[in-house]
C-alpha cells in the first residue's frame, strides 16, 4: 500500500526547533503503527542534542486529530490485541510527558478522542477558533479511559467528565481555552503559524537545562504514569470487543 495513504510521521529540524508532523488521509485518525512512530519520534526528538523546543502538529488546515482508527478497532478480536492498540495512545502520551524539551501544540481544527489527549499532553497548546473538541469514546461503549489522566490533568475534574459524559456533543475552542486546554486560541491558521513560530524561536535561547528542570516540576505527580495507562489501556480493550461497540462503530462507519 502506498505510505501515504498509511498515513505517516515527520520530523525536521531548523535553528534547534525540531518539528513532528503527523497524518492520515482519514482525518488525521491514528492507526497503531502511526501511533508507534509518533511516540518513537517524540522520545527521538527529546533526545536530540541538537534540538531544544519542538513543535507538535498535523497535517492541512483542517481536523486536527480524529482520534483513533474505526477501521483497527472493528477488527480487534481479543483483549491482547485491544490493549497494544490503546497502549498506542499511551505512548504517546508518556512520550509527551517523559520528554525532556518543552512540547508546543499546534491545532488547526477539530480534536476528537485521543486527539485531545494528544493536545492536553503537550506543555503549550495553540489553537485555531475552529479546534473544537469532543470525547467520543463513551458513545461507542468504551470510555476515555487512556487519555483521561492527561484531559484530566489539563482541564481539571468537572471538565473532563463532562467531555466525558456528553460524548456526542462538541465543545468550542473558546470553551476548551477557558478550561485550560489552550492557552492561545486565534481567528486563522496564519495566526496560529506566527504565534507559534514567535513561542517556538523566544523558547529555542533559553537555558534548555533549566527548562527541562522546570517540565519536571510542572509534570509531578504524573509518575506513575507508566503503569496507569497501562491499565487504562487494558480497560479500554476489553471494552472494544463488546457487542454494543462493535454495533456503534459500524453505525459510525455507514455514516462517514
Amino acid at each position: 500500500m502506498n505510505k501515504r495513504l498509511q498515513g505517516q510521521v515527520t520530523y525536521s529540524l531548523s535553528d534547534s526547533i525540531g518539528t513532528i508532523t503527523f497524518g492520515h488521509p482519514s482525518h488525521n485518525s491514528l492507526p497503531g503503527h502511526l501511533l508507534d512512530q509518533l511516540a518513537n519520534t517524540i522520545t527521538a526528538a527529546g533526545e536530540d542534542p541538537d534540538c531544544t523546543v519542538i513543535i507538535l502538529q498535523s497535517e492541512g488546515d483542517r481536523t486536527f486529530c480524529a482520534g483513533a482508527s474505526f477501521d483497527e478497532l472493528v477488527a480487534i478480536d481479543n483483549e491482547t490485541n485491544g490493549k497494544a492498540f490503546f497502549m498506542g495512545f499511551a505512548k504517546v502520551i508518556n512520550a509527551c510527558r517523559t520528554c525532556p524539551k518543552f512540547i508546543i501544540g499546534r491545532v488547526q481544527g477539530k480534536a476528537v478522542g485521543g486527539g485531545v489527549g494528544i493536545a492536553s499532553a503537550v506543555d503549550y497548546c495553540i489553537a485555531s477558533k475552529y479546534a473544537s473538541v469532543k470525547l467520543s469514546e463513551l458513545a461507542i461503549g468504551i470510555g476515555p479511559f487512556v487519555v483521561g489522566p492527561a484531559v484530566e490533568r489539563k482541564l481539571g475534574t468537572s471538565a473532563f467528565s463532562q467531555l466525558a459524559i456528553n460524548a456526542t456533543e462538541w465543545k468550542t475552542a473558546a470553551w476548551a481555552q477557558s478550561k485550560g486546554l489552550y492557552h492561545e486560541v486565534f481567528d486563522d491558521n496564519t495566526q496560529v503559524d506566527t504565534y507559534v513560530a514567535d513561542l517556538a524561536k523566544m523558547l529555542s535561547g533559553m537555558n534548555p537545562e533549566a527548562m527541562k528542570l522546570l517540565k519536571e516540576v510542572f509534570w509531578k505527580g504524573t509518575e506513575n504514569w507508566g503503569d496507569l495507562l497501562e491499565e487504562r489501556a487494558a480497560m479500554s480493550g476489553k471494552l472494544v470487543l463488546s457487542d454494543f461497540t462493535k454495533n456503534a462503530i459500524a453505525k459510525f462507519k455507514a455514516k462517514a
